[in-house]
C-alpha cells in the first residue's frame, strides 16, 4: 500500500522525499518494483475476475455468500471472508431489493365468498380468471404498481396496467384490457378471483363486473394460495429477468 502511494505521488514529489516521509528506504522501494507478484497476488487477481463474472451474470444481485458458493461449485477453494475482502477492493456489492411497506389501512375488511376454493381446473379459456396488483421498485420512479389479469386455462396474462399509484383505475384498466383482448362482450359464467384489496372491493370495480355478468370470487385474508397463479407470476416477474429491470 505504501509503495502504491509512492507510485501515485512520484510525479509531483521526489522519490527520496516520499520515502523519507513514509519512513521506508529508497532501495527497498526500488527492489519492490522489480519483485514479481506473489502467487497469492496472482491468485487474487484471477479470483477477482471470477467474482466479477459471477456478479455480472447475476445482474449484480449476488452478494459474497452466493458468489462464494458459485466459486466453490466451480472448483475454487476459497473462504467467504476472502471473497468479501476482494469484493470490497473491487467496490462491488449486491443490489438489495427494497422492502415494500404498504400504507396502513385501518378499515376493517369483511370476508366475502370464495367461489373457487383453490380449484383452478378449467376445460377452456374464459372460464376462470385471476387478478392481482404487485409493487415494483424502480430507480427513476420509486415504487410503481402493476395490475395483471391471467386466464387460468392458458396461463397467459390477458390484461395489465402499470402506474405510479395503486388506485382503482389501475385494476379497472387491466380488466377492461382483458375483456378487449379476449373479445368478450359478456362474461356470463366467468369467475374472477381477486384478493380483498380496496381496489377490487370498490364500488366502481364491483359494478363493472356486474355489468359484464361476471362472478367475483375473493381470496381469504392472509391466504395467497387462493390466488396462487397470479401471485406466482408476479413473484417470478420481480425475481427474474423482466422488462422493469431497465426502468
Amino acid at each position: 500500500m505504501i509503495y502504491e502511494i509512492i507510485d501515485k505521488e512520484r510525479q509531483e514529489y521526489p522519490v527520496r522525499t516520499l520515502t523519507n516521509v513514509l519512513e521506508v528506504s529508497k532501495s527497498t522501494y526500488y527492489a519492490s518494483k522489480n519483485r514479481c507478484p506473489s502467487q497469492r497476488s496472482q491468485k487474487n487477481e484471477q479470483l477477482k475476475k471470477e467474482i466479477l463474472q459471477n456478479y455480472e451474470k447475476s445482474k449484480r444481485r449476488y452478494g459474497a455468500p452466493k458468489i462464494t458458493h458459485q466459486l466453490i461449485q466451480s472448483g475454487w477453494k476459497v473462504s467467504l471472508k476472502r471473497v468479501q475482502r476482494l469484493m470490497r477492493e473491487l467496490g462491488i456489492h449486491s443490489i438489495i431489493r427494497k422492502k415494500y411497506r404498504p400504507a396502513s389501512n385501518h378499515e376493517k375488511v369483511e370476508s366475502r365468498e370464495n367461489l373457487l376454493k383453490q380449484d383452478f381446473s378449467t376445460t377452456s379459456i374464459n372460464q376462470k380468471w385471476s387478478a392481482d396488483i404487485t409493487y415494483i421498485h424502480t430507480q427513476k420512479e420509486g415504487w410503481t404498481y402493476l395490475a395483471s389479469v391471467m386466464d387460468l386455462y392458458s396461463r397467459k396474462i390477458i390484461g395489465y396496467s402499470y402506474g405510479k399509484q395503486m388506485t382503482t383505475s389501475i385494476v379497472v384498466n387491466a380488466f377492461q384490457q382483458a375483456m378487449q383482448n379476449q373479445q368478450l362482450k359478456d362474461g356470463k359464467g366467468l369467475i374472477l378471483q381477486t384478493d380483498l384489496g380496496t381496489q377490487y372491493t370498490s364500488y366502481e370495480f364491483e359494478n363493472l363486473l356486474l355489468q359484464y355478468h361476471i362472478n367475483h370470487s375473493y381470496s381469504r385474508k392472509g391466504t395467497p394460495y387462493d390466488n396462487s397463479g397470479i401471485e406466482s407470476f408476479h413473484a417470478t416477474l420481480k425475481n427474474g429477468r423482466s422488462l422493469f429491470e431497465a426502468l
